[in-house]
């Protein structure tokens, strides 16, 4: 057994093992956890085992599964795929700490919770890991189904509503990639004689095909993971999605899910249909911009806090999709350190906001105001989110974005432009939340109170009877951020660890579309 098929049972066994336990909540919750750590030894150990010089795919595996046509359980990873694996071990854990006392609606359990979070995190693991492109469609499918019960049953007033339309956005999107998936087997089948699912025999195969074939089958997979990922107009079910689900989950959908989208576009897109990927991007590039544009101007209109984080992330996405379709070295590698530092930035981000929400009882940006005079804590770890957020630099994300800007205007002049805007628009966003609802009057009948308890703060507004109801951050949500603390400052200095695996991966894929770097660019380095 090879440590990624560890990685995918191992999660699998824990989430059968709380769903037993769901009746003892401290015991489907501690043993939650632990399954959950243990997992990220598995992905330290599969860190350690991976060689950046060695072949394109390592730690590989495959079982036959239905040998009449070729199709098999086959894992490996390159670079890219194993960063946004790291990712997902790292994530889930303090998911499960900030969800540990989080109220669930009426006859649900934290056993029942997660147990759908670890077979969610299985899923994800797999999806990235699979090397046969109808196991990965397969993936691409069920891993819908944890988290429609986890947003349809956990979730807020809507939840049914936001469920629904996650589903049936991804399903769609995935149906359209399955014909895509079978007009990939069927011309390897007339080109060679024999059919096959096997990602490293269908890409020298598909490379060699008519560009029209290329488009037509580049077009299926744009559609999923455009929707997936998500690009506009396939943005839709994103911020309904985030603000109906429960903030842990949120976490997930935002910071890992829609990374399916753009790592689909570096492992199937750019590497099956190469022609058709220069031919059409173009049009993706149009796309891009147009997120980072319209993402960042309705932030600016949200009064929800988690809808805001929503159209953050989409315009963040606009800047990972510039950089892989501008081909070059420097924005590759930014786009996917991006998709690294995005989920470390962004995760963090929402799960501050869900302490806010927890301590004012509102999701209303509106209903916030002078928070940092009581809880210096969380005002900082909100403050060091939102730098990070906006790419300042010294924070994780600044590398990425750099990157991604400087490799896509050597050959996308124009769209780079556009997308700079973005860069100054969400400067004022971050700093407009953080004002609003950090600094200035303590505002908000959720926070102020005539009831004052043990150690209550007095207004500092002079509201007379009225005394504030808040505590700063606990030693749980202490522990459940200062990882994130940690990679936020730590790669924003000193990157080169995830850059060096991601390097390698970068310079194949380059390969593999055909295209070299301009005579100006250093790479990723």
């Amino acid at each position: 057994m090879t440590l990624l098929v560890a990685m995918v049972l191992l999660p699998i066994v824990g989430s059968v093992v709380v769903a037993l336990l769901r009746g003892n909540a401290p015991a489907a919750k501690w043993t939650a956890l632990g399954f959950s750590l243990v997992e990220i030894a598995l992905a330290l150990a599969a860190w350690a085992a991976y060689d950046p010089a060695g072949p394109r795919l390592q730690l590989t595996s495959s079982l036959a599964w239905i040998p009449a046509f070729d199709i098999s359980f086959s894992f490996g990873v390159d670079g890219i795929a194993l960063v946004m694996i790291a990712v997902i071990a790292l994530l889930t854990p303090l998911v499960l700490g900030y969800s540990w006392g989080e109220r669930l609606p009426e006859g649900r359990t934290h056993g029942g919770f997660f147990s759908l979070l670890l077979l969610e995190q299985a899923l994800t693991v797999a999806v990235f890991a699979a090397t046969d492109l109808f196991l990965f469609y397969v993936l691409f499918e069920i891993m819908l189904v944890p988290m429609y019960f986890l947003i349809g049953g956990y979730g807020g007033e809507k939840r049914t509503y936001a469920a629904v339309k996650f589903f049936l956005y991804s399903f769609l999107g995935g149906l359209i990639m399955l014909a895509s998936a079978i007009g990939a087997y069927v011309y390897s089948a007339e080109a060679t004689g024999r059919g096959t699912f096997a990602w490293e025999e269908l890409v020298p195969v598909l490379r060699d095909a008519p560009t029209s074939v290329q488009v037509w089958l580049f077009l299926g997979f744009f559609t999923a993971f455009a929707i997936k990922a998500p690009l506009v107009p396939f943005h839709t079910w994103l911020p309904d999605a985030a603000q109906q689900a429960p903030i842990g989950v949120a976490v997930i959908v935002v910071g890992v899910l829609d990374k399916v989208g753009t790592f689909g576009f570096l492992r199937y897109s750019l590497p099956l249909t190469p022609e058709a990927s220069q031919v059409l991007a173009p049009l993706v590039l149009v796309l891009a911009v147009i997120g980072v544009l319209y993402g960042s101007f309705q932030a600016f209109g949200q009064t929800d806090f988690k809808r805001f984080i929503a159209y953050v992330s989409i315009a963040h996405f606009g800047f990972i999709a510039l950089g892989i379709f501008a081909f070059t070295s420097q924005a590759h590698a930014g786009s996917v350190s991006y998709m690294v530092n995005h989920s470390i930035a962004t995760g963090m981000l929402i799960l501050v906001i869900g302490m806010v929400i927890t301590r004012g009882g509102s999701t209303r940006i509106a209903d916030y105001g002078g928070m940092a005079k009581v809880t210096p804590l969380l005002a900082g770890t909100l403050l060091i989110a939102g730098l990070s957020t906006l790419s300042l630099p010294g924070t994780n994300s600044f590398i990425s974005e750099f990157l991604v800007l400087i490799g896509s205007f050597e050959t996308r002049p124009v769209y780079t432009v556009l997308a700079t805007v973005g860069m100054v628009l969400a400067a004022v966003y971050v700093l407009w939340l953080y004002q609003r609802t950090m600094q200035g009057p303590v505002r908000g009948d959720a926070l102020l109170g005539a009831a004052a308890g043990p150690g209550a703060v007095t207004d500092p507004n002079g509201a007379g009877a009225h005394r504030l109801r808040i505590a700063d951050l606990g030693a749980r949500e202490i522990a459940v951020l200062t990882p994130l603390i940690v990679l936020v400052l730590a790669l924003g200095f000193y990157p080169k660890p995830v850059l060096d695996v991601i390097n390698p991966s970068v310079a194949a894929t380059m390969s593999e579309v055909g295209v070299t770097d301009p005579v100006t660019s250093q790479g990723g380095n």
